[in-house]
């Protein structure tokens, strides 16, 4: 889905949610005879998993949300940054993309919710925070646990601007006895005031609880059930969207895996985008929507990324110093000590001046200090400098 969203012009997209991996761990497959057989992703990280210029990006464009990954990796190891990088530079895109009046919805659990909302507030700001929305779900627990049952998932809602689209009379529920709480007298409400609001129904609180006709309940309990091991219900995406898109506006999901996102926009008249890296997630979109609409010609898959019409040249994304940064893991050639991106500069391993070839194998980022220290010598002769100097 990078690729995909760094195609996208800028200021395009009203609406987005994704579910992405959670860095859980875990295997996941979908079931034999299901409809999304076939469907298999793992959710564990590693250095390995991810682009060295990914990581060299998000030090350069995101330093603070960079030092925080790098703390995260301290407390949590290698594997939480590795995810944290994955996830930041996607975020990154995804804030270039979203209009001035757009919003983002991310669904996580305590896997890693607590770290994403440090990248939500370094990238999109703190300001930008909307609700944190916590969505209960019910299921069969053993009766060994030494704990409470883990029975909640996370999204955070953050908007871009200072003006976001919230449809409260789209998403209000009904009140259980007509009326508004009861403290709503309390301020002197009286009794046809209130009546009026029980009929217009309250706003949903930021905890949603499946209740009976609701639909926000465990999908494989539901006519919707796909097989897909992460599907979410229909009702609940059908909350958001109605909540904070309105008819025409566009919806992109860059994880839609069994594509209820998109299915739900289809369905309450967005426009919608959705990326997977399955070729499975194509045929459950058609599958999905054709069961409401059986005329539809099926979703457009293009055959490569979208190029983008708003800017001259494409910026460059994979620079020199960006993959060394990544690959020596923020660390100093020389001294192997970590500084910021700005701090290192590019370096010959052997010197041009004694036929050292201008390729990426024979450069490396050095700070100032061992930069100097080198001048025109060879990377052995800067290694001999710094043991003489007691540095390493």
């Amino acid at each position: 889905n990078l690729e995909i969203m760094r195609g996208m012009n800028t200021g395009c997209v009203d609406l987005i949610y994704l579910d992405p991996p959670f860095n859980s761990g875990q295997e996941w497959s979908a079931p034999i005879g299901s409809a999304a057989a076939g469907a298999h992703f793992k959710d564990a990280w590693t250095l390995n998993d991810i682009d060295h210029a990914e990581h060299g990006l998000l030090a350069e464009k995101e330093p603070a949300v960079h030092q925080a990954i790098g703390a995260a990796k301290l407390t949590h190891g290698p594997s939480m940054m590795s995810y944290l990088i994955y996830m930041g530079v996607r975020l990154m895109e995804m804030r270039r993309i979203l209009k001035n009046t757009g919003s983002i919805f991310i669904h996580i659990d305590p896997t890693a919710s607590h770290y994403v909302k440090i990248l939500m507030d370094g990238i999109f700001g703190k300001a930008q925070f909307r609700n944190e929305i916590v969505w209960c779900y019910t299921g069969p627990g053993s009766p060994k646990m030494r704990q409470f049952n883990r029975k909640h998932d996370t999204i955070f809602w953050y908007s871009i601007g200072s003006t976001w689209t919230f449809n409260s009379d789209a998403v209000r529920l009904p009140h259980k006895d007509g009326k508004p709480h009861a403290g709503g007298f309390a301020f002197g409400m009286d009794e046809n005031v209130a009546s009026e609001y029980g009929k217009k129904g309250k706003i949903p609180e930021t905890w949603w609880a499946q209740e009976p006709g609701n639909g926000l309940c465990i999908v494989a309990r539901t006519k919707d059930y796909t097989g897909f091991p992460t599907q979410k219900p229909l009702a609940l995406l059908d909350r958001i969207i109605r909540a904070s898109s309105n008819k025409g506006d566009l919806v992109f999901d860059p994880f839609c895996g069994c594509a209820t996102t998109l299915v739900s926009a289809h369905g309450l008249g967005r426009e919608w985008i959705g990326c997977d890296l399955s070729k499975l997630a194509v045929k459950l979109v058609n599958k999905r929507i054709a069961k409401f609409r059986p005329l539809w010609g099926g979703a457009i898959t293009p055959d490569g990324p979208p190029v983008r019409s708003d800017l001259g040249e494409p910026q460059a994304y994979n620079e020199m110093k960006h993959i060394l940064f990544g690959k020596q893991e923020g660390k100093c050639s020389g001294c192997l000590m970590e500084f910021p991106y700005k701090l290192f500069e590019l370096d010959h391993i052997d010197p041009k001046s004694k036929n050292g070839p201008d390729h990426i194998e024979n450069r490396q980022l050095l700070c100032g200090h061992c930069n100097r220290v080198k001048g025109t010598g060879t990377q052995s002769e800067l290694i001999s400098k710094l043991k003489h100097q007691g540095i390493l």
